[in-house]
């Protein structure tokens, strides 16, 4: 997918090791989210999904000024209510598919990440971020309140009086508060972010794929329900596991005290 550049807007590499790195390719206008861009990270992920020599998804954004900085406001001004409706159904949709992508995703934030671009990276596993940069909901300085899953996942982060400070103040977090309140696992150098996102990749490839994929659904369902019910969904992602040939390769490799040699079997 490109834009009117005819670059891509969304940049695709994955290596020898199954580590796919997504950047977002809109530097010239922060990175921000227009229709093309949406479609092609929907696109993505759903290939993504689906491609077993995909172990795990770094996503990042191009330049050195933002991560995303939301949504395109330039393209948003030309948009009937009932359009801008539409796109924002599209960010819902798009990013429950990043969310529910059976692979860990991480999210190098390695700029600005405001309005829909902190949406964006919330709807990762897990946020590194640039020590230089800053993180925020700041919807309601405009007149709208975050509508792609700001509300929801912030709050299930940090709470919801602290997200309640946070999106009613449209506060802008720097990475050592983002850090202390938990919307970010690590703060980094950002000429660092990258190669530390992709150590951090470098140990989930140590873990079984299956067992990846049901240990993600297992954490993201059961911290819906109550604690019974998340036992219950436990049980039922590992019993997933265990007729898997990975399992058994486990055991061996723990037995003959080697590295075990996964294959998402």
């Amino acid at each position: 997918m490109a834009d009117e550049s005819s670059e891509p807007v969304l940049l695709q590499q994955i290596d020898d090791e199954g580590i796919c790195t997504l950047t977002l390719n809109r530097p010239k206008a922060m990175n921000s989210l227009d229709g093309a861009l949406v479609q092609a990270l929907g696109k993505t992920f759903e290939d993504l999904s689906y491609d077993a020599k995909v172990r795990v998804i770094i996503l990042t954004g191009a330049g050195e000024r933002a991560f995303c900085a939301g949504a395109d406001l330039k393209e948003r001004r030309t948009m009937s209510e009932v359009d801008v409706r539409r796109r924002i159904d599209d960010y819902r949709r798009v990013f429950n598919k990043i969310a529910g992508c059976p692979k860990p995703v991480i999210c190098a934030i390695n700029g600005y990440a405001f309005g829909g671009g902190l949406e964006l990276a919330l709807a990762c596993d897990l946020r590194l971020m640039s020590e230089q940069t800053q993180i925020g909901l700041t919807e309601l300085r405009l007149g709208i309140i975050p509508g792609a899953g700001g509300t929801q996942r912030l709050t299930r982060l940090v709470g919801p009086a602290r997200a309640k400070e946070l999106i009613f103040t449209a506060a802008r977090l720097d990475a050592e508060r983002a850090l202390s309140l938990g919307v970010i696992n690590e703060a980094a150098p950002a000429d660092e972010l990258l190669d530390r996102a992709r150590q951090l990749a470098e140990k989930m490839l140590l873990s079984a794929p299956i067992a990846l994929a049901q240990a993600k659904r297992a954490i993201d369902t059961g911290s819906e329900v109550d604690l019974q019910s998340g036992l219950d969904i436990e049980a039922l992602a590992y019993a997933v596991t265990l007729p898997t040939e990975d399992r058994l390769e486990g055991l061996a490799a723990f037995k003959e005290k080697r590295k075990p040699d996964f294959k998402g079997k």
